[in-house]
């Protein structure tokens, strides 16, 4: 369980560990978050290989960190992407797929580093409070993909959206109960609809979501600029908390009520940015 809230990602762009030419690109895009992955994006044959991109390109960017999507647990690759987590510095986070049952999330963990469970499974989701109440974890997401395939969800429904909404709830809930980060919205799969995109952003900041898995570079600037607090709202937000300094209890400003909970969201804000 996180004892303290991490800053908010508005925006984790996932980059494939066999094609390191696309690794600067991916940095350049403003992205909150760069996830090197290992997994889906990877071929069997290139998981080694992708190992050794990154360790290629860690060491000679000393400067910049990454999260890296290892492969499952059960995986042949598991361990050794682990261990190669557990070496570098630079991996600020580890973001585990198929995230099911707490043993495995504990055992990530044991690396020392940050962890994101991806939930992608029937099993994921019902063990989900044990999950994020585990020490270590950082912040929780969805895979809608495999989550979909595992329920056997029509996808691009609108009745599968309806599930799917029901799965963050769950996520706000056990994000809030385990004082975890703010959680990631999963990724919006038709990177050519950014008229689309931003309404899926929007409804996830509405939801209580601090940002969401992004799959292309043009994803990016518009994630980044929904997530972002307005002007008008960091204003807001600093005379709050101003005011609160030393107040008591609930008062009024400008009219209206502030208490503790207005107070506390007011920070989040500031925190946000």
């Amino acid at each position: 369980m996180s004892m303290h809230l991490e800053p908010s990602v508005k925006s984790a762009l996932f980059v494939p560990g066999s094609r390191p030419d696309r690794f600067d690109k991916a940095f350049g895009t403003g992205a909150g978050k760069i996830i090197i992955d290992f997994e889906d994006a990877v071929e069997e044959s290139m998981k080694q290989q992708a190992r050794e991109n990154l360790a290629v390109y860690l060491t000679a960017n000393p400067h910049l960190s990454v999260v890296v999507r290892v492969n499952a647990s059960g995986h042949p690759e598991h361990q050794d992407d682990l261990d190669f987590c557990s070496r570098f510095s630079q991996v600020s986070a580890i973001l585990l797929p198929k995230a099911e049952r707490p043993v495995q999330v504990t055992h990530a963990a044991s690396t020392g580093k940050p962890i994101w469970p991806l939930i992608e499974t029937a099993e994921g989701l019902e063990l989900l409070p044990s999950i994020a109440s585990i020490s270590g974890v950082e912040r929780l997401t969805f895979g809608a993909l495999d989550l979909g395939l595992d329920l056997g969800l029509r996808a691009n429904s609108r009745a599968a959206a309806r599930i799917f909404d029901q799965v963050r709830y769950q996520i706000l809930v056990c994000t809030t109960r385990s004082k975890l980060a703010r959680p990631l919205d999963t990724v919006y799969a038709n990177f050519s609809d950014l008229d689309g995109l931003e309404v899926f952003a929007r409804d996830a900041q509405d939801m209580g979501f601090g940002g969401m898995l992004c799959i292309h570079p043009s994803q990016v600037g518009i994630v980044n600029k929904v997530f972002e607090p307005s002007l008008e709202e960091i204003e807001w937000a600093r005379k709050v908390v101003d005011a609160a300094e030393g107040a008591p209890g609930a008062f009024r400003l400008d009219g209206k009520m502030i208490d503790a909970p207005v107070i506390a969201d007011a920070r989040r804000v500031l925190q946000s940015r």
